[in-house]
């Protein structure tokens, strides 16, 4: 075990329901290599020290000792602030699922003070529907601890935000003046409370190393005032950063001032990178350790008057070799940092990556999982799954198995590397992981989750009977045949999303989506189906839409909901990024890079100019209004020029075209030789009963919702009673149709293994759970 002690910290804010995963997953491999390794979640932490009784009362002390110009708004909840500061705790306690009790006074009393985000709330009621007391009451708290951020924005916490903590010092800046100015300027009370908690951590752990995660914008300035807080208190201390925001939009970074507050900036998985480090660091401070020993022992032998004793000190160690930290450092791997000269230099030397099955298991175990609070922000679905509830995250493979589209960052390492992890071992994490947490939900966070190692996923876990709720990203392509999509869900699957994006076949076929608009309708029916509910990711504005083009993809979103095959959605604004296919190369997509131009610091979010397009912009608040109702069911009969203030083309697609892409059928079993049989259901009994045909099979099947029978000949009878004892016994009994063809009892059956592939018995079968993958 090294003595080294790591503290890793995600900076405010990411999510508030559950943690962000990056220092989880680094944790527990570098506690699987030996090191000691603390780690805080402090904008969980900070909101929890700012929304409690004593936190508001430094709140609004503050606002009225600091004579801001208050909004009406404002001044009514400063009016208001005994009621604020009487429930917050009840709020916060009700949120964090400790006193669901607390449902029925939220939403039948004057128990919240209400300010300007319950505005529209009569709007709102009609959109539950049918909804719990519980999330009533939970969408209605969120509402109410929005209204006390919006207070904080406007007075003592300008930068504050929920998830966007000073996100604009982050978004293009190509300069690193402003962020530089904000972090040179007097802390906030929103800063200060985050340095306490910074105070009491580094008290605690006394760490030899500080890791920062960045995983978004909105982590940067907070990441940066924490920093600059260890810098200050404990010079000799390490800084690192790694994340998702350095590794898309500092990878040009030249800024030398950066480096005040972050010693080494690390790129791409962090793994290896920081291995590299870690070891290089205590290499250094070992070394560190010896020079003071030895200059104390020359040191006393001085004093002594005894230069006799200094003979006894090897020579090598006397002198301090001048580059001893160059010839190691020159070994580090995809590491930003500051030289002796005082420039920025990027190290990479050409380690190989840690493969992904080696990364390990991620580790929450001294996270605060119970201090999360579950939210309702908004009342999309799919929005509710992600900030409602405590999620596990794990990834089920690196990277991208499709890596061609033409808006995504396809040429990083985070998507562009592809690698995968057996089953088993997936299984294993989640085993531990539930183990570690108590908890069940996991959201697999890949960028498009791989359809057969889904399957393979899902085999493992109903194979060792683990009973967990999952949902996660995928790309809506063919693979996911009905039969896939119930197996999915009898391990577990509740949601997916997906990119339809341009619901354009152009323009699909431009960026490379691979996949059509009749296959997104024939895949998310399948899940619909199977019981999934099924999110649609939208996108507008990409390069030479035009204004019939946008209001043809409108008609197909209307269409899917229309059908019930997608039940939530999100409308993009097309963005052109430095990594992407289009950033790339804009010429070949017909548009024009107008800026900004690279400067010192960051740099990923690429202006430019559609000159064939159509005025983008202006379809964004009618596109999101109908979806918003679609979503609830409401107005799809409308002519789509209802959504918008100006005139728009006609929807030149069949309003049918979604059905007609349902209606078309499928392959027969028949066509299905070389795929698996795999069955959901229970080993049936078996009996042979007389009547007046003669004999007949009865095959009796208990299952979860209902029993039923299956009849047929005893031939027959026997043989399917022996496959499915077999298929229900050996999960790992890969048996293909075409296998079991050859075992069928034609002869005493009196018809082909075709023709019973037609039967009334093999299409119960079918219904019931016997699939084919």
């Amino acid at each position: 075990m090294s003595t080294f002690r790591i503290l890793l910290i995600t900076p405010p804010l990411t999510q508030l329901n559950t943690p962000y995963p990056a220092t989880a997953y680094i944790k527990g491999f570098l506690s699987g290599r030996g090191y000691a390794v603390t780690q805080a979640d402090l904008g969980l932490e900070l909101v929890l020290r700012m929304f409690s009784a004593a936190g508001l009362k430094r709140v609004f002390a503050e606002i009225e000792q600091g004579h801001y110009e208050l909004s009406d708004n404002a001044r009514r909840m400063v009016r208001l602030q005994r009621s604020y500061i009487t429930t917050i705790e009840p709020v916060i306690r009700f949120l964090q699922n400790k006193d669901t009790t607390l449902a029925p006074r939220i939403c039948h009393s004057r128990f919240l003070p209400e300010a300007a985000r319950f505005d529209n709330i009569a709007d709102l009621e009609g959109a539950f529907g049918t909804m719990g007391l519980t999330d009533q009451a939970r969408h209605l708290a969120t509402l109410y601890l929005e209204d006390l951020g919006d207070l904080i924005k406007e007075t003592v916490g300008p930068q504050f935000g929920f998830s966007r903590y000073a996100e604009k010092l982050a978004l293009s800046a190509t300069s690193f003046e402003p962020l530089y100015e904000a972090l040179l300027a007097e802390p906030n009370l929103v800063d200060r409370m985050l340095l306490e908690l910074l105070d009491e951590l580094l008290e605690r752990v006394r760490p030899d190393v500080v890791g920062f995660t960045v995983p978004f914008p909105g982590n940067l300035y907070g990441a940066l005032r924490l920093a600059g807080r260890v810098k200050a208190r404990f010079p000799q201390t390490q800084t690192l950063m790694g994340g998702g925001y350095p590794n898309t939009e500092l990878r040009q970074l030249k800024e030398p001032r950066f480096f005040d507050y972050i010693d080494y900036l690390t790129l791409d998985d962090g793994e290896g990178p920081w291995l590299r480090l870690l070891e290089y660091l205590q290499a250094q401070a070992e070394r560190q350790t010896e020079l003071v020993e030895v200059q104390e022992v020359v040191s006393q032998a001085v004093r002594a008057q005894d230069p006799p004793a200094l003979q006894y000190i090897p020579s090598e160690t006397l002198r301090q070799p001048q580059h001893h930290g160059l010839v190691e450092q020159a070994k580090l791997q995809r590491t930003f940092l500051r030289n002796e000269a005082g420039e920025v230099e990027y190290v990479n030397y050409p380690h190989a990556d840690i493969p992904h099955p080696e990364v390990g298991t991620p580790d929450y175990s001294d996270l605060l999982l119970t201090e999360y609070l579950s939210v309702i922000e908004v009342l999309n679905p799919m929005h509710r799954l992600w900030s409602d509830g405590r999620w596990n995250k794990l990834t089920i493979a690196h990277g991208c198995y499709w890596k061609r589209c033409s808006f995504c960052d396809v040429t990083l390492d985070y998507i562009s590397r592809y690698e995968t992890a057996p089953a088993t071992l997936l299984v294993d994490r989640i085993e531990q992981i539930v183990r570690q947490t108590g908890q069940t939900g996991f959201h697999f966070v890949d960028e498009a989750a791989p359809p057969l190692a889904l399957r393979d996923l899902a085999i493992e876990l109903l194979k060792r009977r683990v009973s967990i709720t999952w949902w996660g990203n995928i790309r809506f392509e063919k693979t996911f045949s009905p039969d896939l999509c119930r197996l999915l869900a009898a391990a577990g699957c509740i949601a997916v999303s997906g990119g339809l994006e341009v619901a354009s076949d152009r323009l699909l076929a431009l960026m490379e989506k691979g996949v059509t608009i009749a296959q997104v309708a024939r895949v998310t029916d399948g899940f619909t189906q199977a019981g999934i509910m099924v999110h649609a990711y939208l996108m507008y504005g990409f390069p030479t839409q035009t204004a019939q083009e946008t209001v043809d993809s409108l008609e197909v979103v209307r269409q899917l909901f229309g059908a019930g095959i997608v039940q939530s959605g999100y409308w993009h604004r097309f963005s052109m990024t430095a990594h992407s296919p289009v950033g790339k190369n804009p010429a070949k997509y017909n548009v024009v890079a107008i800026g900004p131009e690279p400067g010192n610091f960051a740099w990923n979010d690429l202006w430019h100019d559609d000159p064939t397009g159509a005025d983008h912009e202006q379809f964004g608040p009618g596109l999101a209004k109908a979806l918003y109702n679609y979503m609830h069911g409401v107005a799809l009969q409308e002519p789509l020029q209802f959504w918008f203030d100006f005139k728009v083309p006609r929807a030149t697609l069949p309003r049918q075209l979604v059905q007609q892409a349902l209606q078309e059928p499928g392959k027969p079993d028949v066509a299905k030789q070389n795929l698996r049989l795999f069955w959901l259901g229970n080993s049936p009994e078996f009996c042979l009963t007389d009547n007046k045909k003669g004999q007949r099979a009865v095959l009796t099947f208990y299952e979860q919702a209902e029993d039923f029978e299956v009849k047929t000949s005893p031939a027959i009878g026997e043989w399917l009673h022996q496959l499915l004892v077999q298929l229900s016994a050996d999960y790992d009994a890969k048996i293909l149709l075409k296998e079991a063809a050859h075992t069928f009892p034609t002869k005493a059956a009196g018809s082909s293994f075709e023709s019973f592939l037609a039967s009334p018995t093999w299409l119960l079968l079918r219904e019931k759970g016997l699939l084919l993958l």
